[in-house]
């Protein structure tokens, strides 16, 4: 861990990212890519010292509500913040000046903070996504080693429905010869039912490989799964996007599990959803006399 001053916090579209780099080992991280430019080894986190101190000003500027949100780059639930508590201050101070907000993870720490995100959504809107990649926990401590397995993370989104708060699921990524399976995709849905998600996003069946995430994810393949490294090279050479062979068939019985569960399954519909601000306000009775 290290820290940095950091000039801005939200993003044009009111995202932020309180950390920069993660501890959860995921073997397909896209967030180890170049292109992103971390000058810091990726298990070194950096923490915005006065990311908090951004965020009350730069609300307390804006003259429209809206909806906030983080974990787009780096997971918000990891270790280091039950240490720093950045992401429950953000909270804090989304509940104080009446925003809304969405967050991504794949951590049931998330449920830590169930009282903000409860009273968030009591005066405007909260939604939590959560990332599911395969239903068999074996593989997933493979994939994911040093975060909430997926029977952990579908208790969360089971625990957060329960009080109300709406949910959405990112499955991805799907890795070719992997986690490819119609049994994993039912698998999943049938969880993301269970649980009462809103709706699932998906973007296709496979995962994205460029300079910096493709060497580590190499190299774990070669420690975990070996021989599909070159399985990898073969197929699809230096490719950007790594589609799976079944995409056509397990998008197809994708959408029609959603379907059959009412989960929405159009990603256009759930981030209209995702980051359309709502304001509640409380229902006064008049009595006429």
């Amino acid at each position: 861990m290290h820290f940095a001053r950091a000039k801005g916090i939200l993003s044009a579209n009111n995202g932020m990212n309180l950390y920069r780099g993660c501890s959860h080992g995921c073997i397909y991280c896209d967030s180890r890519s170049h292109c992103y430019h971390m000058e810091h080894d990726f298990e070194d986190i950096e923490v915005k010292e006065n990311a908090i101190e951004l965020l009350e000003n730069a609300l307390k500027r804006k003259r429209l509500k809206c909806m906030l949100g983080t974990g787009a780059m780096t997971d918000p639930y990891i270790p280091l913040e039950g240490q720093l508590g950045h992401v429950r201050k953000a909270l804090l101070l989304a509940d104080r000046y009446s925003f809304g907000f969405t967050l991504q993870t794949k951590s049931d720490r998330v449920l830590r903070d169930i009282d903000l995100l409860q009273s968030i959504n009591q005066q405007s809107k909260c939604v939590v996504q959560m990332t599911l990649t395969t239903h068999d926990e074996a593989l997933c401590r493979i994939l994911e080693p040093h975060v909430s397995t997926t029977g952990e993370r579908v208790e969360a989104l089971k625990q957060l429905k329960q009080v109300g708060i709406p949910t959405v699921v990112w499955l991805c990524p799907i890795l070719p010869f992997i986690n490819d399976t119609l049994e994993n995709i039912e698998g999943i849905i049938e969880d993301c039912a269970a649980a009462g998600v809103y709706g699932v996003i998906c973007f296709g069946m496979g995962l994205t490989l460029r300079e910096g995430n493709r060497e580590y994810f190499y190299r774990q393949l070669d420690r975990f799964f070996p021989g599909m490294k070159e399985r990898y090279i073969k197929t699809y050479g230096l490719q950007y996007q790594i589609t799976s062979p079944r995409n056509d068939l397990l998008m197809e019985r994708f959408h029609s599990k959603c379907e059959e569960n009412g989960i929405v399954h159009s990603n256009e519909q759930i981030f209209t959803y995702l980051y359309t601000y709502e304001e509640k306000q409380e229902q006064t009775q008049f009595s006429l006399f």
